[in-house]
């Protein structure tokens, strides 16, 4: 198991814990754990609407691939840690990390 913290929209902190050893993505445990994260295309990288702020912890995750860049650039607010969850997969590497809700909510 994986322990990391979202911060939601209106600044209130949480820990998840998610498993590690089932290929999830951020994105489906922050929509399992009812998050409101809309993920419209589904975690195709198409759409940015699963948006996230790494706060602590980013050096570990690597950097973002073209694919997922060319969203982010797209987005009216963007930051040098910005991530889509749906291109960030559950493992050791998110430990610790905090991340910050930065797409649409419902």
């Amino acid at each position: 198991m994986v322990t990391f913290t979202v911060e939601d929209h209106d600044g209130n902190r949480q820990t998840v814990e998610a498993p590690d050893d089932m290929g999830l993505s951020l994105m489906e445990v922050l929509k399992a754990s009812e998050y409101p994260v809309l993920a419209t295309c589904g975690g195709m990288a198409l759409c940015a609407t699963c948006h996230v702020e790494v706060l602590e912890g980013e050096n570990a995750l690597g950097e973002a691939t073209d694919v997922e860049l060319d969203q982010l650039e797209n987005l009216p607010e963007y930051f040098p840690t910005s991530r889509l969850a749906c291109q960030v997969r559950i493992s050791t590497l998110l430990e610790g990390a905090v991340i910050k809700l930065r797409g649409e909510d419902n």
